[in-house]
């Protein structure tokens, strides 16, 4: 109704799997043959009904409107099992998945969404706009996943054998890892400039962290320790980022960085 007067509308939807389970009660009631673990064997066609009547539409009428419908639904699979049936059919119909993780939130890691796990499929469809903020923020984006995935395994090494007993170049990559995570990823709600994030301050923090892994790798290679790296005052300052108003402010500590990465070439000898 609100779609074809030409709103964007969002429908927030708490829960699907509460839904999905009252289909089931109704199924049983109603004694027709159940599919995978109870749920009635039109489970699938009504999430599908569900969730594809999202979009962005041109509606008819005299006057031209163009209206949308969002809809995000909260799935709660129990025990965090994502192959069951209301969890795995829903996965087959959205474009977007925010997978919460526990293990975050006793972390206090918030907002608590597991980067690893969670997905879009729409990329292509945002890098208009986001190349708008920065040409390079496609890049930008590829080269942080990468990171985090890559550490997300050194961290299961890292819990066995030690931290100090990977190679530098690993170590580095635990470094930045942990700049996203804690610089970038988390949000303080609490916090008066945190809690609201515009899309050209976001490229910007995520571009002065690959930035810096981008400088900081080869002095790595060439001998510098990641210890030394780590206790400089412009990779502290990272961190702090998502708190500077002024998007001046954050230019200015990919100079900072710079100018302190300097001085570590001069102190080690490395050319360039």
């Amino acid at each position: 109704y609100f779609r074809d007067q030409g709103y964007d509308v969002a429908v927030i939807i708490d829960s699907t799997s509460r839904w999905a389970e009252a289909l089931r009660d109704l199924s049983g009631r109603l004694e027709e043959i159940p599919a995978e673990e109870g749920y009635p064997a039109s489970l699938v066609e009504r999430i599908a009904e569900l969730y594809e009547r999202a979009g962005r539409v041109i509606t008819l009428g005299k006057e031209r409107r163009i209206g949308s419908v969002t809809i995000m639904g909260a799935v709660s699979p129990p025990g965090g099992d994502f192959s069951e049936p209301v969890t795995s059919t829903t996965l087959r119909f959205v474009g977007t998945l925010w997978a919460l993780d526990t293990e975050l939130a006793y972390r206090r890691h918030f907002p608590a969404i597991n980067w690893l796990r969670s997905f879009t499929r729409y990329v292509d469809v945002l890098s208009e706009f986001w190349r708008k903020h920065e040409p390079k923020w496609q890049s930008y984006r590829e080269k942080a996943l990468a990171i985090l995935e890559e550490a997300s395994r050194l961290e299961e090494i890292a819990r066995v054998v030690g931290e100090r007993s990977l190679p530098n170049e690993q170590r580095l990559i635990l470094l930045t890892s942990e700049i996203i995570r804690e610089g970038f990823l988390v949000q303080n709600a609490y916090h008066h400039v945190d809690k609201y994030c515009p899309p050209e301050k976001q490229v910007k923090i995520l571009k002065v962290i690959i930035r810096f892994h981008e400088l900081v790798s080869p002095l790595v290679r060439a001998g510098v320790p990641v210890d030394k790296i780590r206790s400089l005052r412009s990779v502290i300052e990272l961190l702090r980022l998502k708190e500077r108003e002024r998007l001046e402010e954050i230019d200015q500590a990919l100079k900072h960085v710079e100018s302190d990465l300097n001085k570590l070439k001069e102190e080690y000898g490395i050319a360039g």
